[in-house]
């Protein structure tokens, strides 16, 4: 049975990014990878750090998904991903030192896909990272557009043209060799001759052309939009995923209560910025140089400053710009290299980035559904020792409540986890 993939020797341009081969733990490239049981893969030597500073009296679990396991997993060394991680250094070493070029093949015959090509994203303006999965799937639907006329011109070939050397022959080859793609596309070719199909071929590059040209109109009218929505006021947010009319929302039902908390600089992770105002917290692309203190988290985490300890309080968090994300309460006991939720003196909401909600407390989860909340409203009634979690639209709509321990002061919480630089949480105005 023939490959359904180029040839012997064909580089295939592959989009990465370090995200796609770092640790969700040191937040940097993966050095000796090891696949956990669930699949996911991190440092060796993170892992077994994080594990060391857990104790042996707890479980064996997965930093992103928490699967655990009663013993510790024999951690073996994934030599695919250590050997992409290594090409992807090499490839971002060349673009550094010289920018303008791009990154050499490894000529390994037994090499995988080729991460230095001319599209590879390290070379793209960020703005078309963002959207590099749309204008990929485009691309590769004009491609096999090109393909299916090369293809025609192959099987339409008189018998008394000349053989491997005629150009349609060398224009199939390199089409089905070096595009092999299996998207559905239009028949462009639609005369039934060889002559006919040549004269096909240019009205077919022109819809082509024009397909970009579209292509690339759409995607620059998309970043005005987008940058627009960034630079407008804080004071009038856009819509929300979950609410057709935000404009009508009437005053919170909270607000005599609403509490402005500030996340708190001492506790905040290495991986982790806090907007001058102390109002956003935001996943940085690089470590941090904060000084060392026993009360900084190992983790993407962050407590606000404010200890509760009486009386009902009530904040909001805007969680739109993040993927994976994690709010609740904790105290300021909480050990450092514990989760969110995961520990008796801290409970939370977390939305996964898979489609699921879930409330957590001492590692024990209940799934909420499948909605996101665009923006999460915590309501802490001290008084009678109950935590409730809203989600906050054109009125609040209760998600999860749960009694809570008064033993200790209470603090707002968060954890933004996974390797996705620029997620961030915002502590939002409640509506008075």
């Amino acid at each position: 049975m023939a490959g359904l993939g180029p040839g012997p020797g064909a580089a295939v341009p592959v989009w990465l990014t370090e995200d796609d081969l770092g640790c969700i733990i040191c937040h940097g490239l993966l050095t000796c990878p090891a696949t956990l049981p669930c699949g996911h893969s991190f440092c060796r030597g993170c892992l077994e750090g994080l594990w060391g500073a857990r104790g042996a009296g707890r479980r064996w679990s997965c930093p992103t998904c928490r699967q655990g396991a009663a013993q510790q997993p024999r951690l073996q060394k994934n030599t695919l991903l250590q050997d992409l991680a290594d090409k992807y250094s090499r490839a971002a070493r060349e673009l550094e030192a010289d920018p303008g070029r791009a990154p050499s093949r490894v000529p390994d015959p037994g090499a995988g896909p080729a991460l230095g090509s001319p599209s590879h994203p390290a070379q793209l303006p960020a703005a078309a990272q963002r959207s590099r999965t749309e204008v990929g799937l485009e691309l590769a639907e004009l491609a096999e557009q090109l393909g299916h006329i090369a293809k025609s011109l192959q099987s339409q070939r008189p018998l008394s043209e000349p053989g491997p050397e005629s150009k349609p022959s060398i224009l199939g080859t390199a089409f089905s060799c070096g595009m092999g793609l299996s998207l559905t596309s239009p028949k462009l070719v639609t005369s039934n001759t060889f002559e006919g199909t040549m004269r096909d071929i240019p009205h077919a590059l022109e819809e082509i052309q024009e397909k970009l040209r579209e292509n690339v109109m759409w995607k620059e009218v998309l970043e005005e939009q987008t940058q627009e929505l960034l630079e407008a006021p804080s004071s009038s947010p856009g819509p929300l995923p979950d609410q057709s009319h935000p404009a009508t929302r009437t005053a919170s039902q909270f607000a005599q209560w609403a509490i402005n908390p500030t996340f708190d600089l001492g506790s905040l992770s290495c991986s982790l910025e806090v907007s001058d105002d102390g109002q956003t917290v935001t996943v940085s692309r690089f470590s941090q140089p904060y000084p060392w203190s026993r009360q900084r988290f190992a983790n993407c985490q962050v407590l606000c400053s404010q200890a509760l300890s009486s009386g009902k309080k009530y904040w909001e968090v805007d969680t739109q710009h993040c993927s994976h994300w994690a709010v609740g309460v904790a105290s300021w006991e909480m050990s450092r290299d514990q989760l969110l939720g995961r520990t008796r003196d801290s409970w939370c909401v977390e939305w996964k980035g898979t489609g699921q909600l879930s409330a957590w407390h001492m590692e024990k989860e209940t799934v909420l559904g499948t909605d996101r909340p665009g923006v999460v409203g915590i309501w802490l009634d001290l008084e009678v020792e109950k935590l409730a979690y809203y989600l906050v639209a054109d009125q609040e709509k209760l998600l999860f409540e749960c009694a809570v321990s008064t033993s200790c002061p209470l603090h707002p919480a968060f954890w933004l986890y996974g390797l996705h630089c620029g997620n961030s949480l915002t502590l939002k105005q409640v509506k008075a």
